[in-house]
């Protein structure tokens, strides 16, 4: 069964393209039509396309690797941050700083100074400090939590990274396809599909269509996530019992390997 519907996506205006005159012809083949001026995208497409985005996101949150969402436009930032947060995933709605793949060590680093800076705050370091400097500490930790507050957490590279735009978001799509993280994303009309590993045709533009696409990756998320924890379960399961087998054997053992069995009765 299809994760979404075709009325699901015609409500939320999701089969609406880019004019006709600003278009990808790598395009075409996700395009059912144009009206008015306007290419309208294949919803068949749209709908077999997120089924396979789906699969895989929640494939990946299963093995146990993690999904970055990107979404740095206004039409996307509080849906980015609100569904990754839903699935327990990490984000990245304000600017893309170069890097935040591509030169991870260093990225951490920043991370880290931004928890110390809060640190220092909390335990009163800042009262000890000159006011210009402590207005300036704050000024950059406040610049900090708002650029990295989506991976504040994120330990290691992501196992996927999904977009909403790849046009707009082409750093983050060149910094994952530098380091082959499969990319799952929204594709506009104009847009170029090659550069995602699993396109999404849809209109990238429209809060509604971003957030009835983007709440199902996000659904994905939390089916792999609950696959994995089911799989933890069992695998601690199946331990403890070879353990509780174990100590069974070593108490036969002891109590029985001195006992000498004589066949010669006589």
């Amino acid at each position: 069964m299809a994760v979404v519907t075709m009325k699901q996506l015609l409500e939320a205006g999701v089969h609406f393209g880019h004019q006709t005159r600003r278009w990808n012809p790598k395009m075409k083949p996700y395009i059912f039509t144009s009206r008015n001026g306007i290419y309208i995208i294949d919803l068949q497409q749209t709908i077999r396309k997120l089924d396979e985005a789906y699969d895989f996101v929640r494939e990946t949150v299963q093995d146990g690797g993690s999904v970055l969402f990107v979404g740095t436009k206004k039409q996307a930032r509080d849906t980015i941050s609100e569904e990754a947060q839903r699935c327990g995933m990490y984000w990245v709605n304000e600017r893309w700083l170069g890097g935040m793949l591509t030169n991870f060590a260093t990225m951490r680093k920043r991370v880290e100074w931004m928890k110390k800076l809060e640190d220092m705050e909390e335990d009163g370091t800042f009262d000890a400090l000159p006011k210009k400097e402590v207005l300036k500490l704050v000024a950059e930790r406040t610049k900090l939590q708002k650029r990295m507050a989506g991976i504040r957490d994120m330990k290691q590279l992501p196992g996927a990274v999904f977009v909403v735009d790849p046009r707009k978001e082409r750093i983050a799509v060149a910094e994952a396809r530098r380091l082959e993280i499969p990319i799952i994303a929204i594709v506009d009309t104009n847009c170029d599909p090659d550069e995602v590993d699993y396109v999404i045709p849809g209109n990238d533009d429209a809060i509604r269509a971003v957030r009835l696409l983007t709440s199902k990756m996000a659904d994905a998320a939390i089916e792999g996530r609950e696959g994995l924890d089911q799989a933890l379960a069992e695998e601690e399961y199946d331990e403890q019992r070879s353990l509780d087998v174990d100590d069974r054997e070593s108490q036969a053992s002891d109590e029985f390997g001195d006992v000498k069995i004589d066949d010669d009765d006589e």
